[in-house]
């Protein structure tokens, strides 16, 4: 009974420990770079998949608290054709919670960062849209002979 115990205990830790978050500065240092939206999932369950993107986002985080966001337009060299606009936000944590605060003109709303890895980034909005993204990669041309 005593090993039972003890067997239901550290299973109980593990548990803990696994659906532990990742503190919001290990989730920072991997902001910064160009995203793809793969799927939105709507607050009712219903997902919209993205199967071809003309845009990506290029998020950069420029200082401890501060970055922006823009729209880009990949071109078949490498390069990126953009507007030129671009969204600022600044960056907050409340508990245990990483949040971008953006603030323009006509609106302001923020974003939870749900999870942000090397390769994935996954926010939520003000009306608990969620939005999957996946780390941009540019087709190489080379590859499609």
């Amino acid at each position: 009974m005593k090993k039972l115990k003890l067997f239901i205990a550290a299973a109980f830790c593990l548990f803990l420990w696994n659906c532990s978050t990742t503190p919001p500065e290990k989730q920072l240092q991997h902001i910064t770079g160009y995203w793809e939206i793969e799927k939105a999932e709507l607050p009712d369950g219903q997902v919209k998949e993205y199967t071809v993107n003309t845009t990506v986002d290029y998020i950069e985080i420029t200082g401890d608290s501060t970055g922006f966001r823009k729209k880009l337009q990949p071109r078949p060299d490498g390069s990126f054709s953009t507007s030129g606009d671009r969204e600022a936000f600044t960056i907050s944590t409340k508990n245990n919670g990483l949040f971008l605060n953006y603030h323009t003109p006509l609106s302001a709303w923020k974003e939870k960062v749900i999870k942000a890895t090397k390769d994935r980034l996954i926010l939520r909005n003000t009306d608990n849209l969620k939005y999957f993204y996946k780390r941009f990669r540019p087709i190489d041309p080379d590859s499609l002979n």
